[in-house]
């Protein structure tokens, strides 16, 4: 059994692993069991009652977080022309077309967060499918992250603003991370309630009983929280 550390199992004294709490209390909790000497990531994991083996069960997409991710994000932009001089203009760390797929596919380089690309360069950056994909940093049109040159601008700005994407897995949790523990109740607040909404409009039409079953938050590094599903739910529609 894997030893654990006198931080870990003192933060683990704090937290009742059968007890479900609110927000705020959650919040809370979350802050004292922060150890790091860094500022940590708020992650969440949600548990859906879909099953990912369906086609139509399948969720998936992206959303901007009102407060961002308080992570500095680095995107990269398949482009030419004039989408390119917008990325450019918008805020983009790399811009490029052949370039940039010759460095990624020879080179191994992966100095990025976010890809984008126009729908004219996914013939040549399906090229780094299996570079890329795995590391969900492949260009979509279902997360946004393909688009027209017209829209190249607005993503960049979304995506350095906090724009993050999700999947389920196959056991039918979301993780999403939802700001940073310096972030105040409301900026965090704000954040998940606007990725519950959004999950909650995706819920597919064939999904029976509960939908959202279990969530739980916590510190990079830090105790898993367990959230009252009801408390999570009232707070999702005010988004």
């Amino acid at each position: 059994m894997a030893r654990r550390s006198k931080r870990w199992s003192a933060a683990r004294g704090v937290v009742d692993s059968e007890a479900r709490y609110t927000l705020d209390e959650a919040f809370g909790l979350v802050r004292q069991t922060s150890t790091a000497r860094f500022d940590e990531s708020v992650e969440i994991a949600v548990r859906l009652g879909v099953d990912p083996r369906h086609a139509d069960q399948m969720i998936r997409g992206a959303v901007s977080l009102p407060h961002g991710t308080g992570k500095t994000v680095r995107v990269l932009v398949f482009a030419m022309g004039e989408a390119a001089q917008a990325a450019e203009e918008a805020g983009a760390d790399f811009v490029g077309a052949d370039d940039l797929v010759n460095k990624i596919q020879q080179e191994g380089w992966l100095e990025f967060d976010k890809a984008v690309a126009t729908p004219n360069m996914m013939p040549k950056v399906g090229r780094l499918g299996r570079v890329l994909g795995p590391r969900g940093m492949m260009p979509n049109p279902k997360v946004g992250t393909v688009v027209p040159a017209d829209r190249v601008a607005e993503t960049v700005r979304e995506l350095k603003a906090g724009k993050i994407e999700f999947r389920v897995e196959k056991a039918g949790i979301v993780h999403a991370s939802i700001g940073k523990v310096s972030m105040t109740d409301e900026q965090l607040t704000a954040n998940l309630g606007t990725l519950l909404a959004t999950l909650m409009k995706l819920r597919p039409s064939s999904a029976k009983g509960a939908y959202v079953r279990g969530a739980a938050i916590s510190s990079t590094m830090g105790i898993g929280v367990r959230l009252d599903v009801a408390d999570l739910i009232r707070t999702s529609e005010a988004f």
